[in-house]
């Protein structure tokens, strides 16, 4: 039970790391929708910062936060699972401690 518990927090961990992820990458898309179709856009890569096409930046952008939306509803299915999982245990628990019946 406990097992199931910290995986619960793992995935909560890992769900809120995903969400923040997609929300930088949501306002650097609104960002880059402010600019002019031929602005000088850089891209980071790694340490460094590349010149790049606004567009492609978009589409790059686009891609990403479509992935990670995607990631998020996985997560937010796997973390009903466990609660689920989590509940049933919390029940055989309290019928195998002999809760009285009435």
């Amino acid at each position: 039970m406990q097992q199931i518990q910290q995986q619960g927090q793992a995935l909560a961990a890992q769900k809120n790391q995903v969400e923040i992820n997609l929300k930088e990458t949501e306002l650097a898309l609104e960002e880059l929708e402010k600019l002019d179709t031929d602005a000088v856009v850089y891209r980071a890569i790694g340490d460094l910062l590349i010149r790049t096409e606004r567009d492609k930046t978009k589409e790059a952008l686009i891609e990403k936060k479509d992935t990670l939306s995607l990631r998020v509803e996985t997560l937010v299915r796997q973390e009903e699972r466990i609660q689920k999982r989590f509940q049933q245990l919390q029940e055989q628990l309290k019928q195998a401690i002999g809760t009285p019946a009435k």
